[in-house]
This record gives C-alpha cells, sequence and structure tokens, in this order.
C-alpha cells in the first residue's frame, strides 16, 4: 500500500518543487531528471512484485484524509467559477455548481456514515495503466524540460510560465495515478475532476483567444462528464450502500446498471469519443508535450480504464450495444476525417479517436478476446502515439510547419529523427506490428459476436492504412542534390526522449508475447475464468518477423543516412523527357510539371461532411443508452 500512496503523492511533490524552487536551470533539470527515473522505476517494482499475485486490496479510511479532499473539490469548483465568470462562460458555471451541490449535500447527508473497507487496489491491469503513465507520461516530461525553452523562443509573445506548466503537468501524473489506484468510487471521482482542470489550463497554456476558447470547450465537456460521474456514484451509494469499484461489479445488474452507464457515459467524453470528440482536436493549439500527454498516456486512457472497469456490469444489455455502437462509430467516422487532414497533428488526434473508439467497442462486447484485443490497443496506442506527437514537435519547430505536405523528403533533413518515426508509424498500422495483432484480436472477437462490426473495421482500417501510408511516403521521398540536415539544432533532451520512446516501442513489440502471457492472460483468467487460445507456432512467427523488421527498418535508414554517403543519387522519372528535377517533356511537346502532393478528398472525407454526422448518430446511440438503463 506505501508504493501506491507514493506513487500517487511523489508526483504532487515535485509539482510544489517546480513552483517553489529558485529559478536555477541546473537544479531545476537535475531535479526532474531524479524524479522522472522515480516515477519510472516504482511502477517496474510494482511489476516484478506483484505480477505473480492476485488483486490486492487495502484499507485506508481517515476522516482527515476525506475532508482534505472535500475542500480540494470546494476550491476547484470556485476556481472554475473564477475564470469562467472572467472569461464569459457560464455554462461551465452551471455545471460545476450543479456538480458541486450534488457532491456536497450526499457528503453531509449519506456520505457522513459511508464506510468504506478499501479504498486502494491493485490487480494486473492497473500495473499496465501505473507503466503507461509512470513511463511515458516521465519521457514526456523529460522532453519538456528542452521543449518549452524552444518553445517560448519561437513564440516570444507568449508569456512564460514554465514552472506553471512543470506543476499541472506533474500533478496531472498524480492524479492518473490516483484513478488508477483508487477502489474508493469518491476518490476516483476526486481525482478525475483533477485531470479535468489540469487539462484545460494546460490546454490554455498560450491565453491567446483561440488557447482560451478549446480549454473551455474541454473543460465544458468534461465537467459535464464529471456530473455524471457524481450522479452515478451517489445514486449507487443511496440503493445499494456500496461506494466501491470491486462491490459494484458483483452487485445485481438491475440496481447498478445506470450509475455503470452514468460511469461509463463520464469515460466517453474523458476519451473524447463522437459526440464529444472536439475538445481534443482543439487541443492541439497547446504544447506539444501537452498533446502527448493527453492523447497518449494519461486524459483519454483515464476515459477508455474506467469503461473497461464497469464493462462487466454493462454485459449482454442493450446499453453495451449502444456503447460498443459509439465506439464503432467513432471509430470509422474519425479513421475516414483523418484522410482528409493535411495538418499533422490533426491526423494525430483523430488516429487517437478513432483508436480508442476500437477499445470502447471491445469494452461494450466484454468478451475475454475482445478485453485481451483493448489491452494491447491501450499499451501499443501509449507507446507509439506519444513517439509520434513528439517528433511532430520538433519537426514543427525545425521546418516551421506542421503541414504534412511540407515534410517532402524528411529523411534528408532530420534523418535520424525520420528513422524514430517510422518506428512509430509502424508500430501503428504496418503488419506485423502491435497495433495489427490487436486488429486480428478484434476482428476475431467481433466476428464472435456481432458480425455487423467486422464490416466497420475493415473500412475503418482500411481508412487508417490509407492516412498512415499518405504520410510515410512523404518523409520518406527523396530528391536529387544536397539537402541540408538541421538534425543538429535537437536539444539532448529531445534526443534521448526520442530515443527512449523508439526503444520503448520496439521493446514492447518484442515483448508482447511475456506481456501476453505473463500479465494479460492472468488477468483474463481472473476475469472470465478462460483466456483467448492462441496458437503458439503462429505467435512465434509473427514474433520473428517483427523483431526483424523492427531492427532492420530504421538501422538501414540509419545507414544509408549516415554511413554509405556514397551511394548514387538520381532525379526521379517524371513519365517524359526530363527537363530539370520537377519538370518534363509529356505529349504534344507539352512541358508539364510534377507535384508531388497527397490527395486529401475533403469532398466525401472531410471534416464538413461527416463530423455532425458522427455527433448525430453518436448522440442518439448514447441517449437511447441512458434510456434503456433508465427503464
Amino acid at each position: 500500500m506505501n508504493v501506491l500512496i507514493f506513487l500517487i503523492v511523489f508526483p504532487v511533490c515535485i509539482a510544489v518543487l517546480a513552483v517553489v524552487l529558485p529559478a536555477i536551470i541546473t537544479l531545476r533539470r537535475i531535479i526532474g531528471i531524479i524524479a522522472n527515473i522515480v516515477l519510472c522505476a516504482v511502477p517496474i517494482y510494482l511489476l516484478v512484485f506483484y505480477l505473480d499475485k492476485g488483486p490486492a486490496y487495502f484499507h485506508l479510511e481517515s476522516h482527515a484524509l476525506n475532508i482534505a479532499m472535500l475542500s480540494a473539490e470546494v476550491l476547484i469548483a470556485a476556481y472554475i467559477v473564477y475564470i469562467s465568470i472572467r472569461a464569459n462562460k457560464y455554462l461551465p458555471v452551471l455545471l460545476v455548481i450543479v456538480q458541486s451541490a450534488v457532491m456536497l449535500t450526499f457528503e453531509f447527508t449519506s456520505g457522513s456514515s459511508m464506510r468504506v473497507e478499501h479504498s486502494l487496489f491493485i490487480d494486473k491491469f492497473s500495473i499496465i495503466m501505473a507503466l503507461i503513465v509512470g513511463i511515458i507520461g516521465s519521457a514526456i516530461c523529460l522532453y519538456a524540460i528542452g521543449y518549452i525553452l524552444e518553445y517560448h523562443e519561437h513564440y516570444p509573445e507568449v508569456k512564460n510560465r514554465r514552472h506553471y506548466f512543470f506543476f499541472l503537468m506533474y500533478l496531472f501524473l498524480s492524479a492518473m495515478f490516483g484513478i488508477v489506484f483508487s477502489n474508493n468510487l469518491m476518490w476516483v471521482f476526486f481525482f478525475w475532476e483533477i485531470t479535468t482542470i489540469c487539462s484545460a489550463l494546460l490546454i490554455g497554456y498560450r491565453n491567446d483567444k483561440q488557447s482560451i476558447e478549446s480549454s473551455f470547450k474541454a473543460l465544458t465537456m468534461n465537467l459535464l462528464g464529471g456530473l455524471a460521474f457524481a450522479v452515478g456514484i451517489v445514486y449507487l451509494y443511496n440503493s445499494s450502500h456500496v461506494m466501491e469499484l470491486d462491490k459494484l461489479l458483483r452487485l445485481d445488474k438491475g440496481l447498478v446498471l445506470l450509475p455503470a452507464v452514468c460511469i461509463a457515459f463520464a469515460g466517453l467524453v474523458k476519451s473524447a469519443q463522437f459526440p464529444f470528440s472536439s475538445w481534443l482536436t482543439g487541443a492541439m493549439v497547446a504544447p506539444t508535450p501537452v498533446s502527448a500527454l493527453l492523447h497518449s498516456s494519461t486524459m483519454v486512457k483515464a476515459g477508455v480504464y474506467i469503461i473497461l472497469r464497469v464493462a462487466p456490469v454493462l454485459e449482454n444489455t442493450v446499453a453495451a450495444k449502444m456503447l460498443m455502437l459509439v465506439g464503432g462509430v467513432s471509430f470509422l467516422v474519425a479513421a475516414l476525417i483523418a484522410i482528409s487532414q493535411s495538418n499533422a497533428k490533426k491526423v494525430l488526434a483523430y488516429s487517437t479517436i478513432s483508436n480508442l473508439g476500437l477499445i470502447v467497442a471491445c469494452a461494450g462486447i466484454n468478451t475475454y478476446a475482445a478485453v485481451w484485443s483493448a489491452l494491447l490497443l491501450i499499451i501499443f496506442h501509449a507507446v507509439a502515439k506519444s513517439l509520434l506527437f513528439l517528433c511532430v514537435g520538433i519537426i514543427e519547430y525545425k521546418l516551421g510547419s506542421r503541414d504534412i505536405e511540407d515534410m517532402d523528403y524528411l529523411i534528408m533533413r532530420l534523418p535520424k529523427l525520420t528513422a524514430v518515426m517510422v518506428i512509430g508509424m509502424a508500430g501503428m498500422f504496418l503488419a506485423p506490428f502491435g497495433m495489427i495483432i490487436s486488429k486480428f484480436i478484434t476482428l476475431k472477437a467481433f466476428v464472435d459476436t456481432n458480425p455487423g462490426m467486422a464490416i466497420i473495421l475493415a473500412y475503418g482500417s482500411a481508412a487508417t492504412v490509407l492516412f498512415w501510408t499518405k504520410w510515410m511516403g512523404k518523409i520518406l521521398s527523396i530528391k536529387y542534390g544536397v539537402t541540408e540536415v538541421v538534425e543538429h539544432y535537437v536539444s539532448r533532451w529531445e534526443k534521448f526522449t526520442l530515443g527512449f520512446l523508439a526503444i520503448a516501442t520496439v521493446v514492447v513489440c518484442i515483448t508482447f508475447p511475456f506481456i501476453t502471457f505473463r500479465i494479460i492472460d492472468p488477468y483474463l483468467l481472473e476475469m472470465f475464468g478462460k483466456i483467448p487460445v492462441v496458437d503458439a507456432f503462429s505467435i512465434l512467427i509473427i514474433y520473428v518477423i517483427m523483431a526483424g523488421l523492427l531492427v532492420i527498418l530504421p538501422l538501414g535508414l540509419i545507414y544509408y543516412a549516415y554511413v554509405n554517403k556514397n551511394y548514387k543519387r538520381v532525379g526521379t522519372y517524371l513519365g517524359g523527357a526530363n527537363i530539370d528535377l520537377v519538370s518534363f517533356e509529356g505529349p504534344m511537346d507539352r512541358r508539364r510539371t510534377a507535384d508531388l502532393k497527397n490527395y486529401y478528398m475533403t469532398k466525401y472525407f472531410g471534416e464538413d461532411v461527416l463530423f455532425n454526422i458522427g455527433i448525430f448518430v453518436a448522440l442518439t446511440l448514447v441517449l437511447i443508452m441512458f434510456g434503456v438503463a433508465a427503464i
């Protein structure tokens, strides 16, 4: 138990130090390095120590602690009211007042006599999440040490609030550990709301009009989810006198279906599923470490984490089918919209929404195969997507653009960065890397339970291949002549983090049999009493191919960029008599120019075409989910 408390409290201490320490850069960097090493090491310790043990529950009840949490909730609510009124945003004020009224009324009536047997717990799922939060989250914070200095050099008009920035980043990590290890739903709600306010403030870091609008959109939507969460746990206690996650799963479904739907709804908002996806795409205005933190290891993962936790309560109900369809719609629509995007961060954002939609769909099915796939998707997505976001942050600085169309010949300009970026992309969509393995298992789960979902998976996956292939083709294209290499301008903090995450992507893909057989399978055995039957020989073949490609692909790129510089580079054949590098003589003596541009097909897949359709369909499904649960 002490280790769990340490992981929750330690990042708060680092957050406080980020504010109070003197502005001595060397001192702050040393403390940051030590803190990040600790945040990586402790979850690994949990993995080793609890790997062969079942779920462990811990009693930790203190009246003073509960009062402190309640006081903090009131202060957070007051702060939200203050900043909302200052910005003339009154919907967040209404939502936070109603939410606070619900929780305060409960605390001073039923809550005053509430007794919770086990407030903290740990199992194999929470260990997986702790590893993601600790390792990926700390890597992003380490990257931010070098990034934030360069950020203010590029945007001198933005007020330098680095202390405030790192305070929020580490407080965010603390809240995520709290969500992962809390069995007391009141505690889960407390940490849930901390992630809401931290994310909104981080999105609004630039403090310009667009950032403020985006931050309040995220705040409003997540407060709506928080209100549903609050109503759900209050209803749960008043109807069953239960406030613990493990006991919730053992209650009669008819009694707890509505609270479970309320909590799942909060998870849908937090994971930016349709109809609430716009807050995540709007978050792209934030500094790159914030985008990576929200999209890979923390904010959105909290949403799918809580949905997977309550999914057993919804199993074999109409509400579960609606949840499955919401995930399927989000997966398909977001993947199709990503085709039409040339902004690299938006492609990553819609890819995140799409992948999380697949996890939500698996939660709605909640068979052992579906949950197995969902856990693998969470792991592979967290590592690869954080790497890609951080790569895009560097590209934006070095090229002055985040547009994919400006990334021609990136392998010649930023060869090492391109090599690690290819590793991240390969992990996202190329066979036989991690995400593809997860999708194969997902396909099996869909065919066994809801064959219609297999069609959604097929079309969504095809769209995924299209937008990733377009982007990869851009960065791997070359041209005749000498191109300036600008890689020496990348800070050592950024280089180290990208190298670390690239290695982590390789390690996760190579060790996926260990992850499956030693962590995921035992968890599924505890939950369902059985595990998917997998052909060991097929796993071995995939493993060997994956390991080989993960090593050969980036090494081959680096070899041609740095070692073998004597290879002949010629101009591209342009389908006629070449005049120069971009022009050729075509039919009837006409001079033609060749442009290396992608198709985005905005007429068919643009946001203005598909976004509102996705919102309408998903909103209808959510309303049906609530209606059925209420009845």
